[in-house]
């Protein structure tokens, strides 16, 4: 055998054991096995740091984290191009809460490879376990900017956003007019203070509705609510509301609850329940939705299943979001069919409208200005049935200004 063969034959024997001390290690778990292999092609081929990688480890695996460490970070210094080594030496640290060491050596594993967005989702994950609110939203708008339509950065900001202190006082207003004649128009406002904090957001409101006939009022009210999003885990949260109210415009009571879990890839879904209470009956309803970040568009479908005297009435909404720089700008387009609970300005009529068809379609536009003007303007409109066989146009422009501090 000549001298070159030589020399391939014994890289081929270096390869296979290389290969058996992998699956001893990840399958077998024989880990005293697999460490004499890996000790034994260190000496046969010194510059072979596959083996180095393999024996950190199989002594991370079998808790020897000092010397893990110690042969992680032997790879990197050799050659940073091995991904795995910073991905294990990375996770370890985060697993023993040494933040600081794993933050020196995510920085080190972005310089090595600037494309590779794991590492920058663990170098968040890094600030989020430090519970460093304000480095961790500064980091996620370099990540928005720096990788535009990423749903998971983007999900993420929102949320951490969410998470800061603020507290906002607002105004809306909806108009909604009639293509019947002598019926409408119908005005609904509401006054709001929302108060955000890291545990979530409380929501106070009071809300006005007066409808007119052949130029006449005929019926107003006023209606109290209050409103509570609170985080349940790192990517789920509850939705508890309740409203009141003595004059007949509005139901008698109103209850929700829904939860809702983020997903990776940009998914979420929710699942609750709605209760009406009027003069007259009530009914529960069961609330099921799912959502879809994709880059700066946010997707959402949500269906509703209205219980009344053993019968079901659905009602669907499907809204897509186009979001620019903030959770408070974005386009918005709304699409549904039926009535549900959380509509509020027809909240009033949905004992009559359950049973009735209703197809809906709008559109808007929300922006804010500077650091503290929050501003709306939605117009839609409503095919709707009033009686069995007869359907009225109605068009609604809403308006809304808060300001937040």
């Amino acid at each position: 055998m000549t001298k070159s063969n030589s020399v391939f034959a014994q890289k081929i024997n270096v390869d296979s054991l290389l290969t058996v001390a992998v699956k001893e290690t990840n399958q077998d778990r024989n880990y005293e096995s697999a460490l004499k292999k890996t000790q034994l092609g260190m000496k046969l081929a010194p510059d072979y740091l596959d083996f180095y990688l393999l024996t950190g480890r199989i002594y991370q695996l079998t808790n020897v984290k000092d010397s893990a460490r110690y042969y992680y970070k032997y790879v990197i210094g050799k050659n940073p191009v091995y991904e795995d080594a910073f991905a294990y030496l990375i996770n370890m640290d985060i697993e023993d809460k040494n933040y600081a060491d794993a933050m020196i050596t995510v920085d080190k594993a972005i310089e090595a490879h600037p494309g590779k967005k794991d590492f920058r989702y663990k170098k968040l994950a890094i600030y989020e376990l430090q519970g460093e609110k304000e480095k961790s939203e500064t980091y996620l708008k370099e990540m928005q900017a720096m990788y535009p339509k990423d749903s998971d950065f983007k999900l993420h900001y929102f949320i951490a956003d969410s998470r800061l202190k603020s507290d906002r006082i607002g105004v809306n207003y909806n108009f909604t007019t009639f293509d019947r004649s002598g019926y409408g128009p119908w005005h609904f406002g509401s006054l709001q203070y929302i108060r955000q904090r890291n545990w979530g957001s409380a929501i106070a409101r009071i809300n006005y509705s007066k409808r007119f006939a052949d130029g006449q009022s005929v019926i107003d009210g006023i209606q109290y609510e209050a409103e509570a999003y609170l985080f349940t885990g790192k990517k789920s949260y509850s939705y508890i509301g309740g409203g009141y109210s003595s004059d007949p415009v509005f139901p008698k009571l109103r209850l929700g609850y829904s939860f809702f879990h983020n997903f990776n890839k940009g998914w979420e879904a929710d699942l609750g329940v709605r209760y009406i209470d009027t003069d007259d009956t009530n009914f529960a309803t069961a609330v099921v939705g799912v959502g879809k970040y994709l880059g700066s568009y946010w997707l959402n479908l949500r269906s509703y299943f209205q219980f009344d005297n053993s019968t079901v009435y659905p009602a669907f909404t499907l809204t897509t979001r186009y979001y620019f720089n903030t959770r408070f700008d974005y386009l918005t387009l709304i699409a549904g069919y039926g009535t549900s609970p959380d509509e509020r300005t027809t909240i009033g009529q949905i004992e009559q409208r359950l049973s009735l068809d209703s197809f809906r379609i709008g559109g808007g536009y929300y922006r804010l200005f500077g650091d503290h003007y929050v501003t709306g303007l939605q117009i839609s409109v409503n095919d709707q049935e009033y009686t069995p066989g007869s359907k009225q146009i109605e068009t609604e422009i809403a308006l809304m200004f808060q300001y937040q501090f």
